[in-house]
């Protein structure tokens, strides 16, 4: 018999718990990491029980009468044991549809875990979305490396960090986000006009609170930050969440430095290297310059889809 709850903070413990143990989860549906930003969304998380235990969880917000999965996480969905069938999650979406259906929720956006990100095969959850005729309205597509099965760098890359060892630049990890933010959002506002998604004391809150789960590198010239990459470090993968260089270290190849060093060497026996999208607008926008700088380190197509279905 399963049960449907929604998520208050006694239950932080074993949702923290679960999510380690689970087929699909990231330390992203931690709650020190999802409530950083709790005054932005009323969280409307739920959890799964079967005979009393915990057996799945689903990050989530509403906003006027749709339901996100979840609008502040790149990635959301059911996170679930290993024991679960799927039998059981076409259950559990059954039971989630009745429960918004009674908070005036008409319509349910949900981001399922990208396939690369699962530690077990988890995409019950897609066969359920089949089940509630949900209709894809976004597809991303990020360039994702497996480390035992990687094309070699393009010639460009290759000559980027000729270039970058003559120039001097050397790569280290740094607790100087100042100087990354600098460039990444100088960069970010002088192309986009836009700003990155977490604050300078957003990202500094989240890397003292998860230390082995996000680190920064930086390439230096003659003592001088002229790039960067924030990484997400899981299990299994490597993201890369930020990167961004200056005028000068896009002149002497610092990112092809970084990013051979980071690759083939730092985190070379982690078995997945993902660099993360380069869409926006849902997808219809294709960064062609950008996913050919991914694709140049051996990058290839992974995508983040999006679905929506009416209750």
């Amino acid at each position: 018999m399963l049960e449907i709850i929604k998520y208050t903070a006694a239950y932080k413990k074993q949702w923290d718990e679960l999510i380690v143990t689970s087929k699909n989860g990231t330390f992203l549906f931690l709650r020190d990491y999802m409530d950083y930003h709790a005054d932005r969304f009323t969280d409307a998380s739920y959890i799964l029980k079967r005979k009393g235990k915990m057996e799945a969880l689903l990050p989530g917000n509403i906003e006027d009468k749709r339901y996100f999965s979840h609008q502040g996480l790149t990635y959301g969905g059911w996170v679930c044991s290993t024991k679960l069938a799927a039998t059981e999650i076409v259950e559990a979406f059954k039971l989630l549809n009745s429960e918004l259906a009674v908070a005036g929720v008409e319509e349910v956006i949900y981001k399922p875990v990208p396939l690369i990100y699962h530690h077990v095969p988890a995409q019950e959850d897609m066969y359920a979305l089949f089940l509630n005729k949900a209709d894809k309205i976004a597809c991303h597509i990020s360039s994702t490396i497996y480390q035992n099965n990687k094309p070699r760098f393009i010639e460009s890359r290759k000559s980027g960090i000729r270039k970058a060892v003559r120039e001097g630049v050397h790569v280290t990890e740094s607790k100087d986000f100042a100087a990354f933010w600098n460039i990444l959002e100088n960069n970010l506002n002088n192309k986009f006009n836009t700003k990155p998604v977490h604050s300078l004391e957003e990202i500094e809150l989240l890397s003292s609170r998860f230390p082995d789960n996000i680190k920064l590198y930086l390439a230096h010239q003659s003592g001088e930050a002229v790039a960067g990459a924030v990484l997400y470090i899981m299990k299994n993968i490597v993201h890369v969440q930020y990167i961004s260089a200056s005028l000068a270290g896009k002149e002497c190849g610092a990112l092809d430095m970084l990013f051979g060093q980071l690759i083939n060497q730092t985190f070379a026996s982690v078995p997945v290297f993902d660099f993360g999208q380069s869409t926006e607008q849902m997808g219809n926008y294709l960064n062609e310059n950008l996913i050919f700088q991914k694709e140049g380190f051996g990058g290839r197509g992974i995508v983040y889809e999006v679905y929506r279905y009416i209750i």
